[in-house]
């Protein structure tokens, strides 16, 4: 999904007290109310091994293991209750994960066996690699690849995706409509480069994400996302880390993007919304020449207006000659678009806006054009990353406390934020 040439839009907050407001307790505890992890309660602990593993076993014991993904679909476990797959095989097929856990008492899957084989693999051609009805899973270190649409599909609520991997699928993590939520932390996204539509003609190709959004109240956090890209008849190239479409009031913090089309863009149907999302403190780069970091829409477009979107303390390089940093347009306003605290340096566009234009502020901008009007506490100016892929900032550089807080206590690095003059984009100046 891309606009034309000139894309995006949001909602406005004032200043930096109503930012902090609006975003609630401090993230990086738990966002959007989720209770902290329970103690597990102790379960069962199936086994699968597609090597050794025979169906007419126990699946108990890992001398007992289960062979096929059949088994596993057709098994019934509790809450509390653990499935481990074998590290270093490989499942063709889909796993379809329908039972529920409980908040107190998820249902895991995990790996097993040698920590040095790979991680196992769950792979097309099929629709989705591993498909979650069911809610309270907790699903780690489990490879997606080559499938037709999604790596992980989550269809339930309260999931949590952790250290996992997904590559080559049209989504790596597609979170339906129906899924609020959902958490996928600390995981590895690469090259969910494949289109879902592809067609000449018709402004519709649509397709190389590497998290997909159509749910409400999810986290994306901690994550890598690379290579979410792929050629399209009608957009040259299409492809984002993180597309949101009808999704309101995701959070998606603390994440590298590298070599990604764009980093994310937003859009909705008729009749539904996709607002109050915010994205903040993440680390954006990309090589290729057109790519973008934020691409969002007001009202004189069929998929927007997109409200209430927010992007705090990113730090972006683009050094292409076509790139784009923020582009708020068919509508902008400060009801469309906040950004505080952004550090954009690119080799075209460092933002674009039209109608009233975005309400930005406390960035730093460098670009060949910037059309946009600049906040007061805004400059043009270097940012003196450490590099163009390493996002610190130097001694030098002028978004050294040129923030103002948003209510995040740490910076992508995992160090302390002041409260009163945070720096400017997703790392704070260490000397």
């Amino acid at each position: 999904m891309n606009p034309p040439a000139g894309r995006s839009c949001a909602l406005a907050l004032p200043l930096a007290v109503t930012l902090t407001a609006a975003l609630g307790a401090a993230p990086g505890a738990h966002a959007f109310g989720q209770a902290p992890p329970a103690a597990v309660t102790s379960g069962t602990t199936y086994y699968v091994d597609a090597v050794s593993g025979n169906d007419g076993n126990s699946g108990t014991k890992a001398t007992a293991a289960w062979r096929t993904l059949a088994r596993v679909n057709t098994a019934a476990p509790a809450p509390g209750d653990t499935i481990a797959f074998r590290r270093g095989r490989t499942w063709t097929g889909s796993l379809l994960l329908t039972a529920s856990g409980t908040a107190a008492a998820p249902i895991t899957v995990t790996a097993y066996g040698d920590t040095s084989a790979a991680l196992p693999v769950v792979g097309g051609p099929v629709t989705d690699c591993v498909r979650v009805d069911g809610s309270y899973w907790r699903i780690g270190a489990l490879h997606a690849a080559g499938c037709q649409w999604a790596g992980f599909e989550i269809r339930g609520s309260h999931n949590v995706l952790t250290s996992v991997r997904a590559g080559g699928n049209v989504a790596g993590v597609s979170i339906a409509d129906t899924a609020h939520h959902n958490t996928v932390r600390s995981s590895t996204l690469a090259d969910n480069n494949k289109m879902s539509v592809n067609t000449p003609g018709g402004w519709d190709d649509s397709g190389a994400f590497g998290i997909l959004l159509n749910g409400d109240d999810n986290l994306v956090t901690h994550n890598l996302i690379t290579g979410s890209r792929a050629v399209s008849y009608d957009f040259g190239h299409d492809g984002a880390a993180v597309e949101v479409f009808n999704g309101d009031r995701n959070r998606v913090e603390y994440n590298v993007s590298r070599d990604n089309e764009t980093f994310t863009e937003l859009g909705r149907e008729p009749g539904r919304t996709a607002d109050g999302n915010t994205f903040a403190f993440n680390a954006v780069t990309s090589v290729h020449p057109a790519s973008a970091f934020l691409v969002t829409r007001g009202a004189g477009t069929g998929v927007g207006p997109v409200n209430g979107t927010r992007a705090l303390n990113n730090s972006v390089d683009l050094p292409g000659a076509q790139a784009q940093g923020w582009v708020c347009y068919a509508g902008c306003s400060p009801g469309i678009l906040t950004l505080r605290n952004n550090v954009i340096r690119t080799g075209g566009k460092t933002g674009y806006e039209d109608g009233t234009g975005a309400d930005e502020d406390n960035g730093v901008y460098f670009g060949t054009q910037t059309q946009f009007q600049l906040g007061p506490q805004s400059v043009h100016a270097d940012p003196a990353y450490v590099s163009p892929t390493d996002l610190r900032l130097t001694a030098a550089s002028p978004a050294i406390g040129r923030g103002v807080p948003v209510g995040y206590p740490t910076d992508l690095a995992g160090n302390p934020v002041s409260a009163m003059e945070p720096d400017a984009g997703a790392y704070q100046f260490a000397p």
